[in-house]
């Protein structure tokens, strides 16, 4: 086992573009490196919220984000710090291809970016189907791009064969091709209209992880690839945050089943060290909502799980009566659409929802808004005083139909340069499609723990 002292051997899994099997090749590295007996750290380049839950299954442990644009350079580094230091193998996941990032002319918020603040080398993911000798000129081509930073190798994914896999190897010399992943159609992960399903979802079994695994073992040169790991120097330690002990303490209900789990865990964190007890709660199953001074509601799938979120009747009238007793809630894109009057359905089907925006959330068969955004508050809400700052995130398919006039508390700008309003807030309950992260702004945290604590003492 590694010192704790010594540099974190380290690996970035990028893709020459979205959808050539980055998720598939990470989960079965990490897969086989655990059969070794290594401990595995796995992280997440970008905002996404499902592939670390397949990180999670294959790892055994969760999954962090690394995002250049959302947490600087500082919290990159201060996050990968904190979740590497003990392990033997630290595996981090890339976004959309290797250079893709916030800006077309720049590393800015991509997974370069990220492989170079960390020292880490790449390997490149190629889809390699229909592909022999063209895999050296793209990988050349990768490699050159960006002289400073390393692309230790090429993982070819959906081969013919063992001698397809031959030709490739053979084609790529200044590159090496460390092995690749045979077409395994029985064995892919589904899909639905956000992407992959989450892991934990019940028809996504464990034998899936089990033969990924295997043909990351039998396929790749697991030795090579942990001895590029391991040539990684050593990280500078980032500043460190210097927290005094918490001011307040709360109970804040976190929503947490298949209808909602998209969180970050860096706000969690940052909620705990402000003074915050977590209690997770399924708005699904739950009969009453538990005794807490405060709500965070997470996005997910409600739209998919709508009936039976309308059929806990129960539940919806504890957080309506929750909301009117003026307790803080804050609901970020499906929390938002679970607390609005409907959701209705691409197919015409509505739901009844908690009911406290008066707006229907209508689901749309095509994207509504993807990207990076950077919001700033309009007046004082419970994430604190007007004029704060910080970054997050949109991915949706559904928009607001609002039968009344909509308080906007935020001024939401996304690059390059566009600026709407958006965040709603009515008594102390604010939603909003963005899913902040508040590594951009820890007192966010706070405010939010301290509004709660003032109800619990009222």
């Amino acid at each position: 086992m590694r010192s704790t002292d010594s540099p974190i051997p380290r690996i970035v899994i990028a893709g020459t573009g979205s959808g050539v099997g980055k998720t598939t090749i990470t989960a079965g590295l990490c897969t086989a490196f655990r059969s070794l007996g290594l401990r595995v750290s796995v992280f997440k380049c970008g905002p996404d919220y499902l592939d670390p839950t397949y990180h999670f299954q294959a790892s055994g442990v969760r999954s962090q984000t690394l995002d250049g644009w959302l947490m600087g350079r500082e919290g990159v580094l201060s996050t990968f710090g904190n979740a590497a230091r003990e392990s033997d193998i630290a595996v981090i996941e890339g976004m959309m291809g290797l250079f893709d990032g916030v800006a077309s002319t720049s590393n800015a918020g991509s997974t370069a970016e990220i492989a170079k603040w960390l020292g880490a080398s790449v390997l490149l993911v190629v889809d390699a189907s229909g592909m022999s000798r063209s895999v050296a000129a793209m990988a050349q081509g990768f490699a050159s791009f960006d002289p400073e930073l390393r692309i230790g190798g090429v993982l070819c994914n959906r081969i013919g064969g063992r001698s397809h896999l031959g030709m490739l190897v053979a084609a790529s010399q200044a590159v090496p091709v460390l092995g690749g992943f045979p077409r395994d159609p029985d064995h892919a992960f589904p899909e639905r209209h956000l992407g992959l399903i989450t892991a934990h979802d019940a028809s996504l079994p464990s034998t899936l992880f089990d033969a990924w695994g295997r043909h990351a073992a039998e396929w790749c040169d697991i030795e090579r690839i942990l001895q590029i790991a391991r040539t990684a120097p050593a990280l500078e330690s980032p500043a460190i945050r210097v927290r005094s002990k918490p001011r307040y303490f709360c109970r804040i209900g976190m929503a947490l089943d298949d209808a909602f789990h998209f969180y970050y865990d860096e706000n969690l964190r940052l909620l705990e060290e402000a003074g915050a007890e977590l209690v997770r709660f399924s708005p699904i199953t739950a009969s009453r909502l538990p005794d807490v001074d405060g709500l965070y509601l997470g996005g997910g799938y409600p739209e998919s799980h709508a009936e039976a979120l309308a059929d806990n009747e129960g539940l919806r009238r504890d957080i309506l009566r929750f909301c009117r007793a003026g307790k803080p809630v804050y609901a970020e894109c499906g929390g938002l659409m679970y607390l609005c009057d409907e959701i209705r359905q691409v197919d015409g089907s509505r739901y009844p929802m908690v009911g406290w925006f008066g707006a229907n959330a209508v689901m749309s068969s095509g994207m509504q808004a993807l990207g990076y955004v950077e919001v700033t508050t309009r007046r004082h809400t419970i994430l604190g005083p007007a004029g704060r700052t910080f970054r997050g995130h949109q991915f949706r398919y559904s928009t607001l139909q609002w039968k009344e006039t909509p308080h906007a508390a935020y001024d939401v700008s996304a690059p390059p340069g566009q600026c709407r309003q958006e965040g709603y807030s009515r008594g102390c309950v604010l939603g909003s499609y963005v899913h902040a992260h508040w590594s951009s702004s820890p007192e966010t945290a706070d405010s939010f723990v301290e509004a709660c604590a003032a109800t619990r003492a009222e």
